[in-house]
């Protein structure tokens, strides 16, 4: 008997229209004797549609007609599986769409990568692909994954945190804070964006306020890093959970300038999208360093929590060859399917390895209780009548 996957894609995020393609690309290699697909967009304003072209990539040039042809859904627990309900019901016949066995989020950025979605999922109690709530959450906030790293002994550059309303009233001081402890050349960045949106490089005091004002239209809290002048990029993914995971070749993405960009990850790959960009495979480096970045991505993949498939970006000082840990992405690009290529690993298996393992997982929390049996609300006469609860109790 088949699985029925849900492919969730779009979303309210700036990384909306890249998420489009890694959905319908992941959507045309299922297997489909495995697997019965049903692609489910979101739209900017979290509505979600299925059915009708839903599936077809060239339709998303004109969107309201898209969704016209399109269904309306509601997603609702039934089970321990996902049903997919008509938003205006029918008079006549069933309103039930869909009914997922398991949800498959192809969908990057905020409001959806960051364990929004995971979080929604988990709360309609429906197995879901990839990283759980708390490592979505995580590998989206660059802050907070540099201090996990860290800890885990994992090398990152020390970075500064911003908070919007400090910075708004203390912006020189923020600024003085920042070059005494970086230097220029520095980085600006979102806290929790990815696809490179809202990053500056900042050179001058000048550039530090320009960069900085940029970020903050994206995201409430930014942070500000040293540059590594002397960069080389390389990005390695990693295949697995916390009982097993295997590093993907290593990649170096090229660049058209300081910083690897939007345009650089997108521009040239059209409906490829991050597969299509511009890149060295495998990335020239020596064996020593690709043995030494794949360990440390399956030890940052780890210490994170990561399941699925996430890609860890690192800087390379060009001279020294020191490395440190960039970012994590935990719902990748092209979910990373061109790195695993050289190593022998089809798309195809790949999508069905991330599928097993989220019904892996619900398996052991399936082992797991939540429910407390008590009196606690026996006998309960109202608040009026004095029940205090915990609030009340005597210390």
């Amino acid at each position: 008997m088949k699985v029925t996957v849900g492919l969730f894609f779009g979303g309210r995020s700036v990384e909306h229209e890249v998420s489009v393609i890694t959905a319908l690309q992941a959507y045309e290699n299922f297997d489909r004797e495995k697997y019965d697909v049903v692609p489910v967009y979101i739209t900017h304003e979290n509505e979600f549609y299925t059915g009708g072209d839903i599936g077809d990539i060239t339709k998303y040039g004109d969107i309201p007609a898209l969704l016209k042809g399109a269904v309306q859904v509601i997603p609702v627990c039934s089970d321990g599986r996902l049903a997919l309900i008509r938003r205006n019901p029918k008079r006549f016949g069933s309103n039930v769409v869909a009914v997922l066995d398991v949800a498959f989020p192809a969908v990057h950025g905020t409001n959806v990568e960051d364990g929004a979605l995971q979080g929604f999922f988990r709360t309609l109690r429906v197995p879901f692909v990839g990283c759980d709530v708390m490592a979505s959450a995580l590998g989206m906030d660059k802050y907070a994954a540099k201090i996990i790293l860290r800890d885990a002994g994992i090398p990152v550059l020390p970075a500064l945190k911003i908070n919007i309303k400090h910075y708004s009233a203390h912006r020189e001081e923020v600024e003085r804070q920042a070059a005494e402890e970086f230097g220029y050349p520095m980085i600006i960045k979102p806290v929790d964006l990815g696809s490179s949106v809202g990053i500056g490089f900042a050179r001058s005091k000048e550039e530090f306020f320009a960069a900085a004002d940029e970020a903050f239209s994206f995201a409430q809290v930014i942070i500000a890093e040293r540059a590594v002048t002397n960069l080389r990029e390389i990005n390695c993914a990693v295949l697995g959970d916390s009982d097993g995971a295997s590093p993907s070749e290593c990649e170096e993405p090229v660049t058209a300038g300081d910083i690897l960009s939007y345009s650089d990850k997108y521009g040239a790959g059209g409906q490829k999208g991050m597969s299509g960009a511009s890149r060295l495979l495998p990335a020239p480096i020596s064996d020593e360093q690709r043995d030494k970045i794949r360990s440390l991505a399956v030890a940052a993949f780890m210490a994170i929590g990561c399941s699925g498939v996430a890609r860890i970006d690192f800087l390379m000082d060009k001279d020294t060859g020191e490395v440190w840990v960039n970012e994590l992405n935990t719902i990748p690009g092209s979910l990373s399917f061109y790195l695993f290529r050289p190593l022998g690993v089809s798309y195809t298996a790949m999508l069905s390895k991330m599928i097993e393992l989220a019904l892996k997982r619900e398996r052991m929390r399936d082992e797991l209780s939540f429910s407390f049996k008590t009196d606690i609300l026996k006998g309960q006469r109202g608040f009026k009548s004095g029940a205090k609860g915990a609030k009340g109790a005597k210390i």
